[in-house]
């Protein structure tokens, strides 16, 4: 259903404004590039700042653009558990093929809690969800036993695992079955992920080297480990740069440097990166062979 290398889309704005005509050529150079999936509004795409036509606008171009040649998994995430369904709704309209959910953020509430709103998102809305378990920004962790009991929905089937523990692979295919898709929120440590059983990567290297990132991911898939392992070395340093300095801010510049008709712009609270991580991802560029 999923897998391989799915970017986590970057939203491009000029003036403040979406800027449609740029997404529009970005989603397809990523599918000539050979991307496996696409994910529109998440967190790399500034989706906390988008406002809610935005935020269906987004979706909407990525699926018109993708015309069924990829998957599209839309974020949807939200801490009130309203507003998530009312824009896993907006997603479903909108032809997506799957939803991103992650546990409420800022509320910070328990296992039960946490069960009880992806829960009530999936049980809404008649559409794939895929969970994403990030610690480092909602505070909270969906636990093996909460996603083992997540899992057993009908259309709960995938997670997006931003922990940066590598054992909870094991553990929750174990809890939620082999059947169950695990991704790697981390492109770090995609390889290690997928060696354990993973499936892909949603990716925000593959923002910048698609067609780079969509090799790693096939030769991982097709267990040819030794190529795998000199793509990670490639790509290694790209990997880290892109996170020198508050996310989305270094993938915009590197994206703008290769594709100077993508817009580097920012929200607020969102500012450049500084001089340091420009010129760590110069470097990184450099060293894949993108510059």
């Amino acid at each position: 259903m999923f897998g391989g290398s799915i970017p986590a889309l970057v939203t491009p704005f000029r003036d403040e404004a979406l800027d449609e005509a740029a997404f529009r050529a970005f989603v397809e150079w990523q599918i000539a590039e050979g991307s496996h999936g696409l994910v529109p509004a998440g967190t790399t795409g500034e989706s906390a700042t988008l406002r809610p036509e935005e935020h269906r606008r987004v979706i909407a171009i990525c699926v018109e653009a993708a015309a069924g040649r990829l998957p599209v998994i839309a974020g949807c995430g939200s801490n009130d558990t309203a507003h998530a369904i009312a824009l896993t709704k907006a997603a479903r309209d909108c032809g997506a093929d799957a939803a991103l959910h992650v546990p409420p953020y800022y509320n910070r509430p328990n296992q039960e809690g946490i069960y009880a709103h992806l829960a009530a998102v999936a049980e809404a809305v008649d559409i794939p969800i895929v969970l994403y378990n990030v610690p480092a920004r909602t505070v909270t962790d969906i636990a093996v036993e909460t996603m083992a009991r997540l899992a057993r929905l009908p259309n709960v089937v995938a997670v997006k695992d931003a922990t940066g523990n590598l054992a909870r692979v094991t553990a929750q295919r174990l809890a939620c079955g082999e059947d169950f898709i695990q991704l790697s929120g981390n492109d770090d440590m995609a390889l290690g992920f997928i060696a354990m059983g993973g499936k892909g990567c949603v990716s925000v290297t593959a923002n910048v080297a698609p067609r780079l990132c969509a090799e790693f991911e096939n030769a991982c898939l097709s267990g040819n480990w030794s190529e795998a392992l000199r793509l990670q070395d490639k790509l290694y340093p790209l990997h880290a740069a892109l996170f020198s300095d508050a996310s989305p801010g270094p993938v915009k510049y590197a994206v703008n440097r290769l594709r100077p008709d993508f817009p580097a712009t920012l929200r607020r609270p969102m500012t450049p990166p500084s001089e340091a991580s420009r010129r760590a991802v110069d470097a990184a560029l450099e060293h894949a062979g993108l510059a």
